[in-house]
Formats: C-alpha cells, sequence, structure tokens
C-alpha cells in the first residue's frame, strides 16, 4: 500500500544539504556556493526558515554512507527541529537510485519532507509526491533488473559447467601429502598439524590448518576421482 502523501502542513523550517565529491570543488567553493545560493533563494521564495545548512565536502554521491553532514542533517529533522530536507539537486543528495528510494520511503514513515529542487520533488506536494512515487518505482525495477541478470548469468555459467565461488589453489604436492596421508589412516588433526608444522598456506593464503579444512579439501578430492 503506497503510503500518503507528506502532511503540506508541516513545519516551513527546513535544512539544506550541500555535497561536492572532490577536495578541489571543496576548497574552490564554487559548486558549494552555487548550491547554497540555490537553496537560500527557494527558501526565500517559499517563505521557509533555513534552520541550518550541512555540508559534504569530498564526500562521493556513490552511497548515503560515510557522510556524517548528511547524518547530521537527518538528525536535525528527525529530533523535531525541522521538518524537511533541500537539496539544489538530487546528485547532491546520491547518485543511486535504490539509496535515494530507501531515503524517501523514510521521510514517508516519519512524516518529513524531501524537497530536490532540480527534479521538482517535494513530498508535501500532488505533483512532487507522483514524481517521487515514480522514482521509488524505478527503482524498484532497477532492484528487480539487477537480481534477475545476476541469476541469469550464475544458471549461464552453471549450465556451460563453470564452478562457482573461490577455485581451490593448493599445490598438487599439498592435495597428494592429503590424500596419501588420508589414505595411510591418519587422522584428519594429525594431518592439520603436520601442515601447520611445516608452515604450508592453505587454499587461501592462511596459515592455520584445522582438522575441517584438511576434511574439507580431502572430500573435494575424493570426489573429483568418483567417475
Amino acid at each position: 500500500m503506497t503510503p500518503p502523501p507528506v502532511s503540506s502542513t508541516l513545519s516551513t523550517t527546513v535544512v539544506g544539504y550541500l555535497r561536492v565529491s572532490t577536495n578541489e570543488q571543496a576548497l574552490s567553493g564554487a559548486g558549494l556556493d552555487a548550491q547554497e545560493a540555490a537553496i537560500r533563494a527557494e527558501a526565500d521564495r517559499r517563505g521557509w526558515t533555513l534552520h541550518a545548512l550541512h555540508t559534504d565536502a569530498g564526500a562521493s554521491g556513490r552511497t548515503l554512507a560515510h557522510r556524517p553532514a548528511l547524518a547530521a542533517a537527518i538528525e536535525d529533522i528527525e529530533s523535531g527541529a525541522a521538518g524537511g530536507l533541500v537539496v539544489a539537486k538530487l546528485d547532491r543528495l546520491s547518485r543511486s537510485l535504490l539509496d535515494f528510494a530507501g531515503l524517501m520511503e523514510r521521510a514517508r514513515s516519519k512524516n518529513w519532507n524531501l524537497v530536490a529542487l532540480d527534479l521538482g520533488i517535494d513530498l508535501s506536494t500532488p505533483a512532487g509526491e507522483f514524481l517521487a512515487s515514480v522514482m521509488a518505482s524505478a527503482a524498484q525495477w532497477e532492484r528487480r533488473i539487477i537480481g534477475q541478470r545476476t541469476k541469469d548469468a550464475l544458471a549461464a555459467k552453471r549450465a556451460a559447467g563453470v564452478r562457482l565461488g573461490r577455485p581451490p589453489s593448493l599445490p598438487d604436492e599439498v592435495e597428494q601429502l592429503i590424500r596419501s596421508r588420508r589414505e595411510s589412516g591418519a587422522t584428519y588433526q594429525a594431518i592439520a598439524d603436520e601442515l601447520n608444522k611445516s608452515a604450508t598456506p592453505t587454499a587461501q593464503g592462511g596459515l592455520q590448518w584445522h582438522s575441517s579444512t584438511v576434511c574439507s579439501v580431502h572430500r573435494r578430492l575424493a570426489h573429483q576421482l568418483v567417475p
């Protein structure tokens, strides 16, 4: 069920969020100045009170993670200090449609507004809510397409006989030692102790063999011998 639009009677106090992706842009200040000017102009036009401006300088837009200023902006809103988050451009918030859709649902569920000036996204208006819903549907479609492509690719590899996962990388002489020692009656733990004593790396480059590790290798070797 689609959540109801965010109420247009929300507090007109908003928080602005600014971001540039490189340290060079942060030092020049040009990109930040343009974003701030756009947010302040819209606040003046719509009679918003700008509670604060939070800036992530030199932060990637590929994910919402590792952005302390964005976290602080959302904390301002969800603590009740403001009623909405405003960005000059959607890509300043995120370049990931999936991440944006997740943040949009958070705004809806907690009843605060989210505004992206360049695209006209505004959860407090019918047109903005409609556009936001379209983008959420697109994000869901993207998520399903990615999942289906991954599933199809794995199925094709299996059909072609490709072994999936990390291939074993043990030298032949180590595999032969494990096989011969086991066939001579040595326990898995005894073989592990022998390999540890000789500082033989595991298949993943580790330095510690365990009985379970030896058992796994031996079973794989036994399976390979089955006609």
